[in-house]
């Protein structure tokens, strides 16, 4: 095991990553900029680390400085938790050079499953079904269309190196494919420094399911799976499981084993896929890191999903087989994002008072507190409240409980459109789809 961790992130998923190294008996340093120099993972680790930018990001994008920071500590091993470097190739590789573990898959594998199109191929390879779609970046307009008008509209173009919902746009007929072909991939250079893109048949009327996975570099299983349906600029907010039946479980959950040791994927990983309206599946992407929703996961196995990953990453065999995991109950995770919840605008600023619920089967997962000064530079996300029941239903009024008690003074919060959510016949049947804020507009103003 490591003797000594640097986590190469901020707010609640470090201090998260931070309490799974306590707990495992590590050190633990947290690099942080101007910003986060009173924060809760920095105050409450081992050690902090100051790397000093004019832009608050570029303390956490600077891969030659946490490198640096790394060395200069006696790190044995890097997390990155969940965005900024978490999935950079680049930054894996300089550790290895340096003989410093990355927590988390291997450089090669974040190469493949990092390229949209070469993770298709893959994935397909394996066994697991994928939209129809182009095989390859596309860039020239004219080449872009003759691909559009064979897989036909609706379809969607998406960011070759994409992720977090950024270089996505829906397409709904030809005469609009040009402008939007741009915007996307204006957006991916921006965004990602790669402007390449591809396209895919779009799947409306479909709900977003996505299979928690384990790897150790041989073997794989899976965690079960979480619906991820109720969406904001295709950045999710709420999400939970289990969903599925036990068969189709089983099925897909094979399927998403065998993509994993066909990579030799070590780590934690979220293989996402939409369902239609007919059942079938069809593969998005593979996220190759902890993910935000990873709590629902372990709130129905009783699993510390982030040790597991640190125990692989460090060399050990998986420690349990697939036949070990049990789900039981239900847990939903509401993502508290400091947002207007009518505009969904963010709304950084100091949070004046704090007070977060309790009670049986509440988790919260929080750097947030009372005299916080929430950053404009960074994600709006201040907490996630999760709560665990024996049934959906139970789970679903004991979140609406605990989201009653919470009190933010200073910041506006999505707590109001959860609330509704929570409320809404639809959402009560389980009649959730990707578009389910567009098609419930009432819930954005307080209504139905």
């Amino acid at each position: 095991m490591f003797r000594r961790v640097l986590i190469a992130n901020r707010g609640e998923i470090a201090l998260r990553i931070l309490r799974s190294l306590r707990s495992m008996g590590m050190e633990a340093v947290v690099i942080h900029g101007r910003e986060d120099r009173l924060s809760l993972p920095v105050r409450l680790a081992d050690e902090g680390y100051y790397i000093p930018r004019d832009d608050p990001l570029a303390s956490y994008l600077d891969i030659e400085a946490i490198v640096a920071a790394a060395k200069d500590v006696g790190a044995d091993a890097v997390h990155p938790g969940y965005g900024f470097l978490a999935e950079n190739a680049a930054f894996a590789q300089r550790l290895a050079d340096e003989g410093v573990t990355f927590i988390g898959p291997s450089p090669e594998s974040l190469r493949l499953l990092g390229d949209k199109i070469a993770a298709r191929e893959a994935m397909s390879n394996a066994g697991i079904p994928v939209a129809r779609g182009s095989d390859k970046p596309i860039a020239n307009p004219e080449e872009a269309f003759e691909i559009a008008a064979e897989i036909g509209f609706p379809l969607i173009i998406k960011a070759a190196s994409g992720g977090g919902g950024i270089g996505m746009q829906v397409v709904g007929k030809k005469e609009d494919f040009q402008s939007a072909l741009r915007l996307c991939q204006g957006m991916a250079a921006s965004a990602f420094g790669d402007d390449r893109v591809f396209l895919e048949k779009f799947i409306g009327d479909a709900e977003h399911i996505e299979f928690q996975v384990l790897g150790d570099g041989s073997k794989a299983i899976h965690l079960g799976e979480r619906c991820c349906s109720i969406q904001r600029r295709h950045q999710k907010i709420l999400e939970e499981g289990p969903w599925l039946s036990e068969d189709v479980r089983q099925e897909i959950g094979a399927l998403v084993v065998a993509g994993a040791e066909a990579i030799g994927y070590q780590g934690l990983a979220t293989f996402e896929f939409l369902r239609d309206a007919e059942g079938e599946f069809f593969f998005m992407e593979a996220n190759p890191r902890v993910q935000v929703e990873h709590t629902v996961t372990e709130m129905i196995t009783g699993l510390d999903l982030v040790s597991l990953g640190i125990q692989v990453a460090a060399g050990e065999d998986l420690p349990l087989s697939q036949q070990d995991v049990r789900w039981d109950g239900h847990a939903i995770q509401a993502r508290i994002n400091a947002e207007n919840p009518v505009t969904l605008t963010p709304s950084p600023g100091k949070v004046w008072e704090c007070h977060w619920p309790g009670g049986p089967g509440v988790r919260i997962d929080s750097h947030a507190h009372t005299g916080y000064d929430m950053p404009d530079a960074f994600d709006s996300l201040l907490a996630k409240v999760i709560a665990w029941a024996p049934s959906r239903e139970e789970a679903i009024v004991r979140l609406d409980a605990a989201l009653d008690e919470i009190i933010l003074l200073g910041v506006d919060t999505l707590i109001p459109l959860h609330r509704a959510i929570l409320d809404e016949s639809d959402f009560r049947e389980r009649n959730i789809t990707t578009d389910y804020l567009d098609t419930h507009p009432g819930l954005l103003s307080g209504g139905r």
